[in-house]
């Protein structure tokens, strides 16, 4: 029987920046422009790989968005394939030895930079609006899932409420919603 702290609905992954983490994935596509607006969202649980949730949420995104950049871990056939269907370019690191020398390596690496830009300092600042540097309050899939997509959703409406109000679009997000 596990400790009553445990959520018994989440699981472990390894994560390159964290080691072993046991706990939820927030699976997220947002923009890599000068805002970032989450474009499509799910929570599953820690093991569930990235190729796997990656397609649902590319079937969530405006039809005419063209590049879709992901890291290695999005370089998987299912994702391509998906990809591919809705003439969508995807660009994402490849495997083996750097520095690459084909054709595209110096395009991925120019878009490869803007991604972990923009996803990177997302997280960042979603996690410090949201409090979510830590464990969730929450426990259970049910529960967790709300709490996080709700946070996604709040955000896009703050973003909708500053950009009506012709208001700075990346700053002030958290004490505009501490403040709500």
């Amino acid at each position: 029987m596990p400790h009553t702290s445990i959520d018994t609905e989440a699981h472990w992954t390894k994560s390159g920046w964290h080691g072993w983490v046991y706990g939820w994935k927030l699976h997220l596509v947002s923009t890599a422009a000068a805002v970032w607006i989450p474009l499509a969202a799910d929570l599953t649980a820690a093991n569930v790989a990235d190729n796997e949730a990656a397609p649902t949420l590319l079937d969530e995104l405006p039809a005419d968005a063209q590049f879709v950049l992901g890291d290695l871990h999005y370089n998987a056939p299912n994702v391509q394939a998906r990809c591919d269907r809705a003439c969508r370019t995807l660009v994402t690191t490849r495997y083996g030895p750097y520095p690459h020398t084909d054709g595209g390596a110096d395009v991925r690496r120019v878009f490869h930079k803007l991604r972990s830009v923009a996803i990177e300092n997302f997280n960042e600042q979603f996690k410090g609006i949201f409090d979510c540097h830590g464990a969730v309050l929450t426990r259970g899939l049910v529960a967790t899932k709300r709490f996080a997509l709700g946070a996604v959703f709040v955000y896009q409406l703050a973003l909708l409420y500053r950009f009506d109000q012709q208001l700075d679009l990346r700053v002030g997000l958290k004490a505009f919603l501490c403040a709500a």
